[in-house]
């Protein structure tokens, strides 16, 4: 295992070993992580997984008379980075010239983001044990799953135009459910889950006992559901439901290389959301996660997406960028096939406490979690999914009973579109989803299309 103050040096001394190797046969980028990845991970209130892995890699992209290829390896001695370097000049030279080849990023002043926390990157198994064991217990003999998670690296970019770029960045996530059964009756044997989840830099942030709490009382009341209609409903979209629908317009909606193929909603300049929606990407803000700079060593700053529910920005990476006539925004991931993707995606917040938003409903169901979603028209941005770890039905400001999982089929866009967003919590928070990590509130949408249960 490398030791953790060794981290930048390690990753320092092979970029630049690379870049030597390269010896001025051809334009490049040398970028490395090093740290550990460590997982705690529990199953029927069991822990039964505890792993950590050495993350320790290095990535070469070479160009050579327009030609580009890319090579990388986990060896990072002598031997292993002599290697990764002529194998890929060898890519090279047997590639066509690439006429939309942006060239790689100059030097530029890296911000300095202060996503780092010493104990979170040295957290041991015992205290991750000890948040999911605060978990499990507060479920008071519900069955309880999930996982524990702390993540140290350290990001280090070289390149032959002289950009130097290094920064850290540590990550803590506790997310799991706690299930309840019915015992008797007709439904005995049926079970209703419920989730709850944190993440942060600091893993002292993650309060185990709470997130148990809320998971447990979630599934405690989603026994017994009943089974409503499709249709349309007016919704309150919990934080990670919300995290969970605004994957796709960032996903291929605000990226630049899907506006540039046609296949974006976005129309810049138009009121295409609700007033109330801001909708930006800020590495750089001390609520998010991650380095300053992107894969291809292009610093890192706010971005604006959405200001007062108007389109007004699209993630870059240097191809996109130079296809559209603008500088690149920092987004790129390491794929020209991908584009620019918003990974510190922040929704601006509201006044309101959740259970304001909930009290204002006359009827509405509250949806705690969005799942196996699928994208159906990146145009439009129409997704299905299903819900799922908690749906209630809400009466008159009161929620009156938990409800079978729906099937919905809905524009996200057009679900947070003008005059349909009714409310934004005061809960906004870091959260985990399937396209990444955003800062998110809850959300009082005027209607949700449900097209059917969660068998159909």
């Amino acid at each position: 295992m490398v030791e953790l103050a060794d981290s930048t040096r390690l990753a320092t001394d092979a970029c630049e070993q690379a870049l030597a190797f390269v010896a001025g046969r051809a334009e490049a980028v040398a970028a490395a992580v090093v740290g550990t990845l460590s997982l705690t991970r529990f199953a029927n209130s069991r822990i039964h997984q505890n792993v950590t892995e050495d993350l320790e890699a290095i990535s070469l992209t070479v160009a050579l008379d327009g030609k580009v290829a890319r090579a990388q390896t986990t060896r990072t001695d002598a031997a292993g980075l002599e290697a990764l370097v002529e194998r890929a000049l060898a890519a090279a030279a047997l590639r066509p010239p690439d006429p939309e080849f942006p060239g790689f990023a100059p030097a530029a002043p890296v911000p300095h983001v202060d996503h780092w926390d010493d104990g979170t990157a040295g957290a041991t198994p015992d205290q991750r044990a000890a948040i999911v064991a605060a978990f499990v217990e507060a479920g008071n003999g519900l069955e309880a799953a999930g996982y524990c998670s702390t993540e140290a690296a350290t990001h280090v970019l070289v390149s032959t135009t002289g950009q130097r770029a290094v920064s850290q960045a540590t990550t803590a996530q506790l997310d799991g459910i706690h299930r309840a059964s019915v015992l008797d009756g007709e439904a005995a044997g049926v079970t209703a889950d419920g989730c709850a989840q944190a993440t942060s830099v600091r893993l002292a942030d993650i309060d185990g006992a709470d997130c148990g709490t809320r998971a447990a009382a979630k599934a405690g009341s989603g026994r017994e559901p009943m089974e409503l209609p499709p249709g349309n409903y007016e919704v309150v979209l919990e934080p990670k439901a919300v995290a969970s629908a605004l994957v796709y317009p960032a996903y291929m909606g605000f990226n630049g290389k899907a506006h540039a193929d046609g296949t974006s909603f976005v129309h810049l300049g138009e009121r295409q959301w609700d007033a109330v929606v801001d909708i930006w990407d800020d590495a750089t803000d001390a609520r998010a996660l991650g380095v300053g700079f992107d894969a291809e060593g292009t610093p890192k700053r706010r971005l604006d997406l959405v200001q007062g529910g108007v389109s007004s920005g699209l993630t870059h990476d240097r191809r996109s960028a130079r296809l559209a006539g603008v500088e690149p925004t920092g987004h790129s991931v390491g794929s020209e096939a991908f584009g620019g993707y918003a990974t510190s995606l922040f929704l601006g917040g509201g006044d309101e406490a959740p259970d304001q938003l909930v009290g204002q409903m006359e009827r509405g169901l509250l949806v705690t979690d969005l799942w196996y979603n699928r994208i159906l028209d990146p145009k439009t941005q129409v997704v299905t999914g299903l819900t799922r770890n908690g749906l209630f039905l809400v009466e008159e400001g009161r929620i009156v009973g938990p409800v079978q999982n729906l099937r919905y089929t809905q524009s996200i866009v057009g679900g947070f579109g003008p005059g349909k967003v009714l409310g934004l919590g005061d809960d906004a928070q870091l959260v985990g989803s399937e396209g990444g990590i955003m800062h998110v509130p809850s959300a009082r949408l005027a209607s949700w299309a449900f097209s059917g249960n969660a068998r159909g």
